[in-house]
């Protein structure tokens, strides 16, 4: 924050972090590169809209790995579709290896002795490389494969996908999948935790337990916050729930850390002028918090594992914790919060006994830009007990850290073309408002939360997707109430949100770079033979499925009362699978619940009439939507 930073504003983080027993890492900005010549203080400073040639996709963090030896590091480049593998002994590139256009490699994890295996998240595959030889081969997996885990013990890969299907590899990568099995969908990361394996799931934030045969014997979630006094001594007696599991990792000696947000189940009063955020982080409807979970040899725990304390965590600075990283002795962390690109560096023993937000009391921050030149962050990995590394989407490059005190050592620059883009900033920064919550705080990697808010007096509403060409899909919102793009951003983004409305070019450029973002590659049915039949019973012009849930995004557009409580806008129905619960107040968990009750009866289909065996073909077809 030093340059571009309110002085007050970096006095008061500081004081917060020394308080809580964390260092606070921001604002890169003493990099070769940092020249604020011509940046604007807001999106309607006079200049056009910095433009990507190539689209960079959300940003889904973890992408970075420091082998075991520390001889190198891999970076992941999902906007470039390459993998760069640096030298760490010499602080230089060893290699860049390119992938297929739209790979998007994700998480990396080390394999046998000078291996590495890549999880490309829309190439349907993972890669393995050897690292002397930089030779990739790549195999495929599933449509949408997320988290990497090797068991050296076994010599075995596991591969966690969005879908829901979870693939083990052997060591031959000629060979077929040992295992394969179904899970829940929305699976993220993977540990190792002896004869078990730990799943996360990205929305919910629950953590699955898999037996040795296959079976889930667990779920573990973390548990709601209730922040207790407000600074005024009044009771506070909102309630905030777990949601979006960005990063889960091991733990020396066994457990996982879980970094993740917690959002708002309390009536959000009113839904309107800065509803979502707030100058104190205590009244954000949005918190970073990391949950740690831990062995425990008891009985009645089939996995031995256990949340280490309740209602703890929780990080009072920053938005958007899109990773973390564990120091070697296991005593610290690292959470990289790409919202605010800033780190926050604290004993894990302090996370899990008390709650930064209870002590947080954040000024606004007028000079913050609203495109950084310092770099944006999308990774961090220790490569020793007080170093870290930090990984940039743009400018390309890996920048060396002190975990003790946040002075920046070094900085290996990686090749490649830039990928700036305004709007991909403005939809991960709101660099022109309040650092409370950003538009992917909701809409992660451009999808959604899986939340229901509750916005008084308007009732509860479940969040949206912006994937798969929303523009099409105007107007906005459940009530179908914003029937254009700047009315949206007015309402939204400036009225609740607290941002500053960008100028005309910069409000095309947001819309055109949304427009880009795709749904998540579909699943394979498990069924193809009911997946069919539901196909035909969809199309069925006496059930009238295909009458609102037409054409390339399968919605007519329309605001149309199904029998729900009054008219609200026919959704899309492109990845309908991975958009659980459903409804606008997310009365249904599943697909079979919205043809229960709450699903509006034959105003909304009709459906009635069909045996239950033809409910199970309907939803087989609406989930490879």
């Amino acid at each position: 924050m030093k340059a571009h930073f309110g002085a007050g504003f970096t006095a008061l983080v500081a004081m917060i972090a020394a308080i809580a027993g964390c260092t606070v890492l921001d604002g890169y900005d003493d990099l070769p590169w940092d020249d604020t010549e011509g940046l604007p203080d807001s999106p309607t400073r006079d200049r056009s809209p910095k433009v990507s040639a190539v689209p960079p996709p959300p940003i889904s963090g973890g992408t970075l790995l420091v082998t075991t030896d520390k001889a190198f590091a891999i970076a992941a480049d999902p906007d470039r579709d390459r993998i760069s593998i640096v030298d760490l002994v010499r602080s230089r590139v060893h290699g860049i290896l390119p992938l297929e256009k739209d790979d998007e490699p994700g998480r990396v994890v080390e394999g046998a002795a000078g291996s590495v295996h890549v999880a490309l998240r829309r190439g349907g595959a993972v890669v393995t490389i050897d690292l002397a030889t930089k030779k990739m081969h790549r195999r495929p997996v599933c449509p949408a494969p997320r988290g990497l885990a090797y068991d050296a013990s076994t010599d075995l890969l596991h591969v966690a996908c969005a879908g829901g299907e979870f693939v083990t590899l052997s060591w031959d990568v000629a060979a077929p999948p040992v295992r394969e099995l179904r899970l829940d969908g929305d699976l993220r990361d993977v540990v190792v935790e002896g004869d078990s394996l730990l799943v996360s799931r990205f929305r919910s934030a629950e953590l699955l337990v898999v037996a040795k045969d296959g079976t889930v014997v667990e779920r573990i979630r973390p548990l709601a916050y209730i922040p207790g006094a407000l600074y005024d001594g009044a009771n506070d007696t909102r309630e905030f729930a777990p949601a979006v599991a960005w990063r889960t990792v091991p733990l020396p000696g066994g457990g996982v850390a879980m970094v993740h947000q917690r959002a708002l189940v309390t009536p959000i009063e009113p839904a309107g002028a800065g509803s979502y955020y707030s100058t104190d982080c205590r009244q954000s409807v949005i918190h970073t918090a990391v949950t740690v979970t831990r062995p425990l040899h008891s009985e009645g725990h089939p996995s031995d594992l256990v949340l280490s304390r309740h209602g703890v965590g929780g990080i009072g600075v920053g938005v958007l914790p899109v990773d973390i990283a564990v120091s070697p002795d296991g005593l610290s962390v690292a959470i990289l919060q790409a919202g605010s690109r800033d780190l926050v560096v604290t004993p894990l023993e302090t996370l899990e006994r008390e709650d930064g937000i209870e002590r947080c009391a954040l000024a606004p921050d007028q000079d913050r830009p609203f495109i950084g030149p310092s770099g944006e962050p999308i990774a961090v990995s220790y490569f020793g007990a007080n170093k870290l590394l930090v990984q940039l989407r743009e400018p390309p490059g890996i920048l060396k850290v002190s975990a003790l005190d946040g002075v920046k050592f070094g900085m290996i620059e990686l090749p490649g073309e830039s990928r700036l883009d305004d709007a991909h900033a403005l939809f991960h920064g709101n660099r022109g408002g309040a650092l409370s919550v950003t538009c992917a705080s909701c809409h992660p990697e451009g999808h959604e939360d899986g939340r229901v808010w509750n916005f008084q007096p308007v009732g509860p509403r479940r969040t949206q997707s912006v994937s798969g060409g929303v523009l099409a899909t105007m107007p906005f919102h459940w009530d179908g109430d914003l029937g254009y793009f700047t009315g949206f951003m007015e309402e939204v983004f400036v009225k609740r949100m607290g941002g500053s409305l960008p100028d005309g070019e910069h409000l095309d450029a947001f819309a055109a770079w949304l427009d880009t973002i795709k749904s998540l590659p579909r699943s394979k049915p498990a069924d193809e033979e009911a997946a069919a039949r539901g196909e035909a019973l969809f199309n069925d012009p006496t059930l009238a499925c295909a009458t609102c849930h037409s054409g390339e995004t399968l919605t007519n557009n329309q605001t149309v009362d199904v029998g729900t409580g009054k008219p609200f806008q026919v959704p899309s129905l492109r990845g309908l699978a991975a958009r659980a619960p459903y409804m606008h107040d997310g009365c249904a968990a599943t697909l079979h619940d919205r043809f229960g009750p709450c699903g509006g009866g034959d105003r909304h289909g009709v459906t009635s009439a069909l045996a239950p065996a033809q409910i199970d073909d309907l939803v087989a077809y609406l989930e490879t939507l």
